[in-house]
């Protein structure tokens, strides 16, 4: 075999987890290879997930206050019109754009991309992975190590089958060419209020079906409760405890059956029920690997599977489904195999729901540590008393701090308010340094910003927010 077709890493999947562990793999001096089946790279998350669905949340938020909210700011807008069309070339160059950078990157950090499926082979002295191309020609490559970073994949219901059309997921719900008079969204999680607002915002109807008690399954409670009232006030109807059990695509609508209820007509029916790890095709038993019960692949502390010198990272293993999260994985995978260390700190992963008000959170909520039996305080702060959410007119909303009752080291934050998915990170950062409340606290913030708001619920942790 050609010396072009031996690597020190090859990764498998250019996903946010993938291309980061090749560039990293590549800075470390390491002869890194990237095998991506799509010809864009950068994975679900930027061609079809996060990215573009950051720049229709974005889009459509500047619609809706156009067209409502800036008269109370003194200025008069009249014969505020959508363009659908040019909204959505705007969220296609952004990826194109952001994808054509990733390419750059490989370039630039000597990373050889091959494009085709990626599976694993047997190969005696090395791993073997075989790239089969679109045209069923294959190339077979070795490596002393492989990085399994294949991803996740729309996750389905019995009775329910996406035809790419009126009933899909989040990548066809991204792609819309009209707007839905009833969108009827199947899972009130991160994706589904986050597409089901674009859609509301835009003027459809949305109604939000939801087996749950509430929206955002394993957020904290008090969050979830202050989410639910503000997305019913913003006109989605919401039906929580009810069960799907089907739905029928007809000529020119939807029928969507719930358990003990009259069927649901819609136009169209986003699922949004979750992601799977995406392993089809990978190869695992042809090497001596299996998947877990919820068919991911397993890894230890140093994200190395059952075999040595495979490692896995990002959707594909245990965790929460982030790609701020395979991407430190990445990088970590990477530096383990270059230096025989690398560290992921998992009590320190934030969480953003880009809704308006946004909602983010990094730690233990109050439920976790109540049934952990950890002794604890809590501060709240009202964005109603900060100087720049009012300046903004954007007030709804909190920030909560946890800390150790004992030790005062911050255990948990969560917010829902103006711009929280950029104030979170003060957070994860004093968690990642174990700081205490009283650490926040005596941070002297700029007057007037939102992260007062911070340094507020921090105070209130021992009772003595200023401005409250």
């Amino acid at each position: 075999m050609s010396d072009q077709h031996h690597f020190d890493v090859v990764v498998i999947g250019a996903g946010p987890g993938g291309y980061v562990a090749a560039i990293r793999a590549a800075q470390l001096g390491l002869k890194t290879a990237c095998v991506e089946k799509e010809t864009r790279l950068g994975g679900t998350c930027l061609r079809v997930g996060c990215i573009p669905s950051k720049a229709l949340l974005e889009s459509s938020e500047r619609y809706i206050q156009a067209k409502d909210h800036l008269a109370e700011h003194g200025v008069d807008v009249k014969g505020v019109k959508l363009d659908l069309a040019k909204m959505m070339a705007r969220k296609d160059g952004i990826v194109s754009n952001l994808t054509e950078g990733i390419g750059f990157l490989f370039q630039k950090n000597k990373v050889t991309r091959f494009e085709g499926v990626g599976s694993l082979t047997p190969a005696e002295g090395a791993h073997g992975v075989d790239v089969t191309a679109q045209d069923g020609s294959v190339v077979s490559l070795r490596a002393r190590n492989v990085i399994i970073a294949t991803g996740s994949e729309v996750a389905t219901l019995p009775g329910i089958d996406l035809d790419g059309d009126r009933i899909g997921g989040s990548t066809e719900a991204l792609a819309w060419s009209s707007v839905p008079k009833h969108l009827v969204v199947i899972g009130a999680g991160v994706i589904g209020l986050e597409l089901g607002s674009v859609w509301a915002r835009l003027g459809s109807q949305v109604t939000v079906l939801e087996y749950a008690d509430g929206p955002l399954l394993g957020m904290d409670e008090e969050l979830r409760k202050r989410a639910k009232r503000i997305f019913k006030k913003q006109g989605l109807k919401m039906r929580f405890g009810v069960r799907v059990t089907g739905v029928k695509a007809l000529k020119s609508s939807c029928k969507v059956e719930v358990e003990g209820g009259e069927p649901i007509k819609c136009d169209r029916v986003l699922l949004a029920v979750g992601r799977r790890a995406h392993t089809a095709g990978l190869g695992l038993e042809s090497v001596g690997l299996a998947t877990d019960k919820r068919g991911r692949v397993e890894v230890n502390a140093h994200l190395e599977t059952a075999v040595s010198g495979i490692y896995a990272v990002g959707d594909v293993i245990a965790g929460p489904m982030l790609a701020h999260k395979a991407e430190e994985e990445g990088v970590a995978a990477a530096e383990y195999i270059a230096t025989g260390y690398g560290h992921v700190d998992y009590n320190a992963i934030p969480g953003v729901v880009y809704t308006e008000p946004e909602i983010a959170a990094v730690g233990q909520t109050e439920e976790q540590l109540k049934a952990a039996g950890v002794p604890y305080r809590k501060g709240n702060f009202p964005f109603a008393a900060n100087g720049r959410a009012k300046a903004l007119a954007a007030t709804d909303g909190f920030i909560k701090i946890l800390a150790h009752a004992e030790t005062d080291r911050v255990l948990g934050v969560h917010m829902i308010g103006p711009r929280v998915g950029e104030l979170i990170i003060e957070a994860a950062m004093a968690m990642s340094f174990s700081a205490s409340s009283e650490d926040m606290a005596r941070v002297c913030h700029a007057h007037p910003t939102l992260h007062e708001a911070v340094k507020e619920a921090a105070l209130a942790v021992d009772g003595r927010a200023l401005h409250s």
